[in-house]
């Protein structure tokens, strides 16, 4: 039986709710086996960020290769990269180590507001890592940022993801959790839109939200679903996980990860 792998290039997060870890619990639960570039440090819990530290781009790309020419992998999730000089190193290990289904979630700013993207990296995620992916899935305030589209209705969204699938995705996955009602995201292949509806939580926790769906979209295509569907399930698994938000710290709390195996009562 073939294992499926899934590597993380991405931030920590030491609040446990988002980034590497957020997405090597949704490796796991998903039953996906899990590996990790760090490509920065964060101090944060569910209110704040209280600092950052940028791994140097070559450390980053050493755990990249570490794994990927001793383990393999069968899927690639990037999330918050920080700095313009990493992104283009994680752009050529990806082409030089021909990672498939590379899903890029453009990680810009923190469930508390705080920025984890510098302003010059914008511009590199776009013409660097975009046209290496299988998917990507900027929310609203990313999709405004990378488009400078008003985002607000529905149409507008469609006409986002057609701007952004001019930038070189083969799939884009506009997340519509800010939309006002109920959320809906939207899935377009440059051809046909696909809308995901559901029923908006009325929760604060809500914490690593984008990161475990992208990274859910990840483990299903390491285990051989077709984007279609690894999206599908990957919208039911975050569904499932925000419906059941832990409410832990002062703040935003996390997502629940492992709702399919156990829940906290009372």
């Amino acid at each position: 039986m073939k294992i499926p792998r899934a590597l993380t290039i991405a931030g920590s997060d030491s609040g446990g709710g988002a980034g590497i870890q957020a997405d090597l619990k949704t490796f796991s639960a998903l039953g996906v086996y899990g590996m990790s570039a760090i490509a920065a440090l964060t101090s944060q819990n569910t209110v704040t960020v209280n600092g950052i530290i940028e791994i140097d781009p070559e450390f980053v790309s050493s755990q990249i290769r570490s794994v990927v020419l001793d383990i393999g992998v069968d899927a690639v999730k990037t999330g918050m990269l920080m700095g313009k000089e990493t992104i283009l190193r994680v752009a050529r290990d990806i082409v030089e180590l021909k990672m498939e289904n590379v899903v890029v979630d453009p990680v810009m700013i923190a469930k508390s507001g705080d920025k984890l993207l510098r302003s010059d990296a914008v511009e590199a995620i776009a013409a660097e890592l975009f046209p290496l992916a299988l998917v990507i899935t900027p929310n609203l305030h990313e999709a405004e940022a990378l488009t400078g589209i008003n985002v607000e209705t529905p149409e507008q969204m469609r006409r986002a993801a057609e701007k952004l699938f001019e930038l070189g995705p083969k799939y884009v996955v506009l997340k519509g959790g800010h939309l006002a009602g109920n959320p809906m995201d939207l899935l377009y292949d440059g051809a046909t839109f696909r809308e995901y509806l559901t029923e908006r939580r009325l929760t604060p926790h809500t914490h690593g939200t984008g990161c475990t769906f992208a990274s859910a979209i990840a483990a299903f295509l390491a285990r051989g679903f077709s984007v279609e569907d690894a999206v599908s399930n990957a919208k039911e698994y975050i569904t499932g996980a925000i419906s059941l938000g832990l409410p832990l710290g002062r703040g935003h709390g996390p997502v629940h990860h492992f709702h399919q195996f156990y829940r906290f009562d009372g």
